[in-house]
């Protein structure tokens, strides 16, 4: 394991240290859309819908997600606390996702806002991650008439990748990750487990476990943070360039 744990610090040290490659992946990641915003709201609603989308070719994802802030003129916090979302009818954003997709998700923001005042105060009122999701689930659906979205994943049953996804973005520090969220630490992220990801865990013998759901996730993320107690999701960079 310590040929391992050399190898991902290695490919982690490269990355992070050369702004060629920051700059490279940053123009191909939907976290640029991230990058767009200074105002918190902003922010945080920028990283649940990008991340909510991001899945299939990245390309597609990038023209989906500015098709969506688009649609929200550009100003997603704005768009949400004014209830914008009335105006949306159901054309198709991104593959199975929505308009009326999109007008639930701003409904049940404005919902998280005006009860938490932020997003960051959701998930830190809770014990850990995986119970800050189901408590942001939920209080999405009590916001859409108690309807729960296919968008939203239930962490008791899945790998919850596209919100662990916007968490790192929200909590990890630079290079690319933004460290807006202070009072929940990097070391209680999980992995965002896709598909790509999970093959090279398991090749490189970081992970067992055949299914890539929640434990998957757990299962590797632990074996990361025996490499990186304070930060093991660091290595979701050396694993997907690997």
């Amino acid at each position: 394991m310590n040929t391992i744990k050399a190898k991902l610090d290695q490919w982690y040290k490269k990355y992070s240290q050369s702004q060629s490659m920051i700059g490279d992946f940053i123009a191909h990641d939907p976290v640029q859309f991230l990058l767009r915003y200074s105002n918190r709201k902003d922010i945080e609603i920028a990283a649940f819908l990008t991340a909510t989308i991001a899945w299939g070719k990245r390309d597609l994802i990038l023209r989906s997600a500015e098709k969506m802030f688009a649609l929200m003129d550009g100003k997603p916090a704005n768009f949400v606390m004014t209830d914008g979302c009335k105006r949306l009818k159901n054309k198709n954003i991104h593959r199975t996702f929505f308009e009326r997709d999109l007008k639930y998700f701003c409904t049940g923001f404005k919902h998280c806002y005006l009860k938490y005042g932020s997003l960051e105060k959701l998930f830190s009122s809770s014990a850990d991650i995986w119970e800050g999701i189901a408590l942001f689930r939920k209080e999405m659906a009590a916001a859409n008439k108690g309807s729960f979205s296919k968008h939203i994943a239930d962490p008791e049953k899945s790998a919850c990748k596209r919100i662990n996804l916007a968490l790192r973005w929200l909590i990890r520090s630079a290079p690319v990750d933004l460290h807006l969220w202070k009072s929940i630490k990097p070391s209680g992220l999980f992995i965002p487990l896709d598909v790509h990801v999970a093959r090279t865990a398991r090749r490189l013998g970081l992970l067992k476990r055949k299914s890539n759901d929640k434990k998957a996730v757990i299962e590797l993320t632990e074996k990361l943070r025996e490499f990186c107690p304070e930060d093991p999701v660091k290595y979701d960079f050396a694993l997907f360039s690997l």
